[in-house]
């Protein structure tokens, strides 16, 4: 008996031993293809967070999943709009390469071309799984919605929120918001959206907690704060920022939520997590959008930076920028070193080890290094296209801005991030010198400039 008694416990011991290095085996080969979450968010403003000194909005997961890794001060979406900015986002392409300007209901079959590559697509061939929840604005039409462009799912809205009456009055009542599911539409939205936020949010760890024994690609869109907002009752009236502030602090209620399910599920050292959003807060509104409950003040704000969204002045393009990688991303860090959304394609298939498309132009660098203190961020210039116009350049601290509006402006962003002093007058050589560099690029990519007189 005593003989069993020690065979048994010396077998249960194998077994245990065996079953341990099985799972040190299989942590080894997952560290090996982290984990990515992508947040995007619409239409916040760069001064909407505690972090980046709001006054009132309380963003305490934001703030933290900052101060554990990177606070990006000259972090700039590719677009002042919408579509645009999705596009440059997934390719890693300025989105005049491929579709410079917003699609939505009154113009169903347009979207991003079905030649373009997205993160998804190579990611997925890399083994990831992969789910867009959120809004997407990149198309309506089945051929150009997420589960053909890479995604094994998607859980959301096609276009933005308001793209419904009353916001839109040349839309009629056929022109419903739907929420889809993959490639159909699953049940109408309309303006009953105060549990979007909340929806997206479950959603988001209900796929985490599914695929965590796989590596997996999370793109959270958020449809807020895009016009018009709203949140559930348990965050209405909560934050002192009013109705915005609410909508903020929700959203921040939700990274946390994402940040808590990586940890209890064990993925937090192998998980990569960023958070942006796809251009500047909406302000100056037309008067299509003041009714039903939206006010002027519902929109963010830009800090200390000049302009808002569809514009090409900073306020329409630079943007929350915070990115959080335990042990592979030093915490505490803060740069004011150009870099885009636009490097996140690179950068994420640098981590995943995916491989980029060799086919085109991949306009975004790989910021891996630059994340993790070991170097500077090789992205030093950044060209400001509104649409099909190239308006602008940012290369290091001098940012030129030419329009047919408001002439040539030369600005250096360092003494003046608020584009306050036009010092055009006194740079005549630093004009010239980025004119040639915009203009050049606007004629490779077919885009519009004006003239330098």
């Amino acid at each position: 008996m005593k003989n069993i008694s020690l065979s048994f416990l010396l077998f249960l011991a194998l077994a245990v031993s065996s079953c341990s290095q099985k799972q040190e085996k299989k942590a080894e080969t997952v560290s090996q293809h982290p984990n990515v979450v992508l947040i995007f968010v619409d239409d916040m403003g760069y001064g909407d967070l505690g972090c980046y000194g709001h006054p009132n909005n309380k963003t305490p997961n934001i703030d933290n999943m900052a101060t554990e890794g990177i606070r990006l001060t000259s972090f700039y979406a590719v677009a002042p709009v919408c579509t645009p900015s999705r596009a440059g986002l997934l390719t890693g392409r300025y989105p005049i390469r491929s579709i410079p300007t917003n699609c939505g209901p009154s113009s169903p079959e347009k979207g991003m071309p079905v030649s373009e590559i997205t993160i998804a697509n190579i990611l997925k061939d890399a083994g990831y799984k992969t789910a867009a929840i959120g809004k997407w604005h990149l198309g309506q039409a089945k051929r150009f919605l997420p589960t053909s462009r890479g995604f094994d799912s998607f859980y959301g809205l096609p276009y933005s929120n308001d793209m419904i009456l009353p916001w839109c009055p040349w839309l009629t009542e056929k022109d419903t918001l739907f929420m889809y599911e993959n490639d159909k539409p699953a049940k109408v939205i309309n303006d009953n959206q105060d549990n979007l936020i909340i929806d997206y949010t479950k959603k988001a760890v209900e796929f985490i907690k599914t695929e965590k024994e796989n590596p997996f690609f999370l793109y959270l869109a958020h449809a807020m704060p895009h016009l018009p907002i709203s949140t559930s009752a348990e965050f209405r009236g909560k934050s002192d920022g009013g109705l915005y502030g609410d909508v903020v602090e929700t959203l921040d209620w939700s990274v946390g939520e994402i940040l808590k399910t990586i940890k209890e599920e064990g993925l937090d050292k192998n998980t990569l997590v960023i958070f942006t959003s796809d251009n500047g807060p909406w302000q100056n509104l037309p008067k299509r959008m003041l009714q039903k409950g939206v006010e002027p003040w519902h929109g963010g704000t830009t800090g200390p930076l000049r302009g808002s969204k569809a514009t090409t002045y900073e306020g329409g393009f630079r943007v929350p920028g915070v990115v959080r990688w335990p042990g592979q991303i030093p915490a505490k860090q803060i740069s004011s070193e150009i870099a885009t959304t636009m490097d996140l394609f690179a950068t994420i298939a640098a981590v995943t080890g995916a491989k980029l498309p060799a086919d085109r132009p991949i306009d975004g660098n790989n910021i891996l290094p630059f994340l993790q203190g070991k170097s500077k961020s090789p992205t030093t210039t950044l060209y400001y296209f509104n649409g099909t116009k190239a308006e602008g350049i940012r290369k290091g601290d001098w940012k030129l801005r030419i329009t047919a509006t408001d002439g040539v402006q030369l600005f250096n962003l360092k003494n003046d991030a608020g584009e306050k002093y036009n010092v055009a007058e006194y740079h005549a050589n630093k004009i010239k010198e980025l004119y040639n560099d915009l203009k050049s690029f606007s004629e490779k990519t077919k885009g519009e400039i004006v003239d330098l007189k």
